[in-house]
């Protein structure tokens, strides 16, 4: 009964610090002035829309909803890549907060974590919301496929975060090509096609790329039997597991170094 209440107490503890983080966080990055923390919703939106509105004009006779298919797949790409460079060089910024006892390097991540998945959840479940309300698009076919494919995409954005976090404290020339790495897997992620679309001959050799199987799960909540869908569910799952681990180990390793210096 003892162990079970002095855990309880050290997780209300954490997760009290991971609050006071995500505050000071969004203060920082957003301040007071104009709409304040309401761009970490507004911002990915306008980036959405923006790239749903360039969609739009080269639809042409594709038998897919251009709008559902532009959102799903850019709010996709912004879930990896503003998670993943949100833990770029985070440890620096912060290191004064390490000296509080209750403080780790862990809960850093976490907190910038937790901000850009809610950031690009509000962003897509909003915007699908009004385009639907508007009557552009029909609601989602599967919602349960949906969710559960965008919360292993948000595993695998909380995974790939910690990794280029760890990493771009020991290596300054790992930020820089992690940054270079992000735009040239834009059109690896299936944010532009499906893998119905490519040839027989590389559709399997797609599938080893994490993100597609993400977005092709979304797509599939989504459309539902509209368009055929190719993904594994249990191979991205694995991909997450084996990555949080490699991940959780880096940011352990790294505890020792920053305490070292």
């Amino acid at each position: 009964m003892g162990h079970t209440t002095g855990f309880r107490r050290a997780l209300g503890v954490q997760f009290r610090v991971i609050g006071a983080l995500l505050m000071r966080e969004i203060i920082t990055r957003y301040g007071r002035d104009n709409i304040g923390f309401l761009w970490l919703f507004v911002e990915p939106m306008m980036f959405t829309m923006g790239v749903t509105t360039l969609f739009s004009f080269r639809h042409g006779s594709s038998p897919v909803p251009i709008i559902p298919f532009a959102l799903t797949g850019y709010s996709t790409i912004l879930l990896w890549r503003n998670g993943s460079n949100r833990c770029a060089k985070a440890i620096q910024p912060n290191m004064a907060l390490l000296y509080h006892r209750q403080v780790t390097i862990l809960d850093l991540f976490a907190a910038r974590l937790l901000l850009e998945v809610a950031g690009a959840t509000v962003s897509l479940v909003t915007l699908l919301s009004i385009v639907i309300f508007l009557g552009l698009t029909e609601s989602p076919s599967d919602p349960l496929t949906m969710a559960v494919g965008w919360l292993l995409m948000a595993w695998f954005a909380a995974a790939l975060g910690l990794i280029v976090g760890a990493m771009t404290e020991r290596s300054m020339a790992f930020e820089r090509i992690w940054h270079t790495v992000t735009y040239l897997m834009f059109p690896l992620s299936g944010t532009f096609f499906m893998v119905d679309w490519l040839p027989p001959s590389i559709q399997g050799w797609a599938l080893w790329v994490p993100m597609i199987n993400g977005t092709e799960m979304i797509r599939d909540g989504y459309f539902g039997h509209l368009v055929p869908t190719h993904y594994s569910a249990s191979y991205l799952a694995t991909v997450d597991l084996v990555m949080l681990w490699i991940g959780l180990r880096l940011v352990e390793s790294g505890r020792h170094l920053v305490e070292l210096e």
